[in-house]
């Protein structure tokens, strides 16, 4: 399911300008003179929340710092986690104390915070992403957030200073089947990305059926419009998914 999962701008040469994107590049510009800034991607699995990313990273000529989370086992707690993301950050960045830190990361236009962070995993076999991690630790995990919430509100001078790139994807399960949060379900999604807006510049990443068709001809050539559709009904707009199918 991986191989048509983007996680750099060096295997994102297939791409399309859809009109999530041109939102992304609206909102994502401004990080070159703004500050302060948190900009959360969301969208459901395979839609392509990293291509989206990356691309917008390279048009925009944009200097991030990408966070990397090196995890070895899943069975730890919330606290290791945190202590992990810092220990990372500081040995890329070569400093010690918090504050260096922070005054490291306000040099850069943006942190990013995708698939280096939640799937490590996918990357590198010898760690764990956040995503794998937090899978196994069910509810457990929500300590982790209060935690990053707590070092925002401690540290918010320096945060004034730093722009943030967070993707994510929070998914349910209902009935036996997989939901996105904040794009499959409806009404209730709409009334939680509004609530989203309200603390973040905030962009799904979705496709109307003409730009999904598009996205999955581009990458698979001989794919037919009307086998590509059935796939739509069976997946819904999620190209990756739908390209693997594909070439199954």
């Amino acid at each position: 399911m991986e191989k048509y999962k983007v996680s750099s701008a060096g295997n994102n040469e297939l791409f399309l300008i859809t009109d999530c994107y041109k939102k992304l590049c609206q909102i994502m510009k401004g990080l070159k003179n703004d500050r302060g800034k948190i900009v959360h991607v969301i969208g459901a699995p395979g839609t392509g929340k990293s291509a989206n990313i990356y691309h917008a990273i390279g048009d925009l000529n944009l200097n991030i710092y990408d966070m990397k989370l090196r995890l070895k086992s899943v069975n730890v707690s919330s606290k290791h986690v945190f202590n992990t993301m810092f220990e990372g950050i500081s040995e890329d960045l070569e400093v010690k104390s918090k504050e260096e830190i922070y005054r490291k990361l306000s040099e850069y236009d943006a942190v990013l915070i995708a698939d280096n962070f939640h799937d490590s995993h996918n990357l590198d076999s010898n760690y764990i992403g956040f995503s794998k991690w937090t899978y196994y630790s069910g509810f457990k995990a929500l300590y982790f957030y209060l935690l990053c919430i707590t070092e925002y509100l401690r540290h918010r001078k320096y945060f004034k200073n730093i722009n943030i790139i967070l993707q994510t994807a929070w998914r349910i399960h209902i009935m036996g089947k997989k939901y996105d949060l904040f794009s499959d379900l409806g009404l209730f999604s709409k009334i939680l990305v509004n609530i989203l807006n309200i603390f973040f510049d905030v962009v799904v990443i979705c496709y109307s059926e003409k730009e999904t068709i598009e996205i999955v001809k581009m990458h698979v050539k001989d794919a037919d419009t009307d086998t590509v559709r059935e796939y739509i009904h069976k997946y819904g707009h999620k190209p990756r998914f739908i390209c693997d199918a594909l070439k199954k």
